[in-house]
């Protein structure tokens, strides 16, 4: 899925090149006195048209077409959906036929190529004929841009081209919404498979713990079933899909006291995190899957009587570095890749790896180091600040 995703956007970014170099070199001639104006538009469109990366909507729309009227030099525009005019710029007359059926201005046509439509029954609006052409996102039409022009001018074929070029850039910031709905959709499927993961796993171990506490120690007992009731809330919370470093490090602390309720003395917990990367933001349970594999490793499946798991924050200047170690029985190298690509039947390992990587792009993510009988270390880089991602 993530080779499919990186060549499709790669394919779709080429897309997006190649449709505003069009605009760009072309030649003086083709637009005459025009072609100064058209670079000027170019590049008050390239900072518009990231608005459809939303999506094609009536807003969208709205915000796009003055600048694609101007790319294309025509006297009016229209983006649409498959049914009705989303946005238009021109006249005012020509703006109030927004949320219209589309053949009260010009006829759809074929799906694969731009035609030219000249009927216009609406003399009204002082305009002639109209060059409309389909937006194609994933070989699908899911609209039509219309560039519409004054009467009594002759359609050119360097405005059928100009058009079919300003189609296909839409077309192309389109694409790019749809890949980024899909991975935030992934994204979000992962987080529900770590959350049914995890869940039946630590909450009867957990409860366990609690019960335990009840009848010898039950001052200890309520603060464990509020750290117990707090963890549980932060996990499954679904409106926090990112959070503060801090934030995560805050509920890591309530899962490793119930833990150590479990394990008493044999667990030993050394927290170093330096201050300047706790505002960093990460995805949640980020962090907690990586220190619940230790718990798991290092003391579950140990013959000896105890681990120490360290969880060391370093900042690397623009990135943020998070260790967790521990001096459990480790692994083979073979057995660390294996974690990290998810066959082992470990937890969350993968999963936080691929979130962290579709949120911040390659180079960030997940890193295992192991040896056997020498423990396991595994590392996590984020940047201290990235475009978009914002803690809830």
């Amino acid at each position: 899925m993530e080779i499919a995703l990186g060549v499709a956007f790669g394919a779709i970014v080429v897309a997006s090149l190649w449709a505003a170099s069009r605009f760009i070199a072309s030649p003086g001639t083709v637009l005459s006195e025009e072609g100064r104006a058209m670079r000027a538009a170019l590049h008050a469109a390239t900072a518009t048209l990231p608005h459809l990366r939303r999506g094609l909507s009536p807003a969208t729309a709205a915000q796009a077409v003055p600048h694609l009227r101007a790319l294309t030099q025509s006297t009016a525009l229209a983006l649409a959906d498959r049914e009705a005019l989303l946005a238009l710029d021109g006249s005012g007359a020509v703006r109030s036929l927004a949320g219209d059926p589309i053949g009260v201005l010009f006829d759809e046509g074929p799906d694969d190529r731009v035609h030219v439509d000249p009927r216009m029954e609406m003399p009204e609006l002082h305009l002639g004929g109209a060059v409309v052409a389909p937006l194609i996102v994933r070989e699908r039409r899911v609209g039509s841009l219309a560039a519409f022009y004054a009467r009594g001018r002759r359609i050119r074929p360097e405005d059928t081209r100009v058009v079919g070029d300003a189609a296909s850039l839409v077309a192309a910031q389109l694409e790019l919404a749809a890949v980024q709905e899909q991975e935030e959709r992934l994204a979000e499927a992962e987080l529900r498979a770590l959350r049914a993961q995890i869940s039946p796993h630590f909450i009867y171990n957990a409860l366990a713990a609690v019960a335990s506490y009840i009848h010898t120690r039950p001052d200890e007992a309520r603060e464990l079933l509020t750290d117990f009731a707090e963890f549980t809330r932060y996990a499954f919370r679904r409106e926090r899909p990112y959070v503060t470093l801090a934030d995560e490090l805050h509920y890591v602390e309530k899962y490793l006291n119930l833990e150590r309720a479990r394990f008493g003395d044999r667990l030993q917990v050394r927290l170093a995190v330096a201050p300047e990367i706790l505002p960093a933001v990460v995805p949640v349970l980020s962090l907690q899957p990586l220190v619940e594999n230790a718990v798991r490793h290092g003391i579950e499946d140990a013959s000896s009587d105890g681990v120490l798991i360290e969880i060391v924050g370093q900042d690397l200047g623009t990135d943020a570095l998070v260790r967790v170690r521990d001096d459990g029985v480790g692994m083979s190298p073979a057995a660390a890749r294996a974690a990290l690509a998810g066959r082992s039947g470990g937890v969350g390992l993968q999963n936080v790896h691929r979130r962290l990587e579709s949120s911040f792009g390659a180079g960030y993510g997940l890193a295992i180091e192991s040896a056997e009988g020498e423990g396991t270390e595994v590392r996590l880089t984020v940047p201290k600040s990235h475009p978009g991602v914002r803690a809830a």
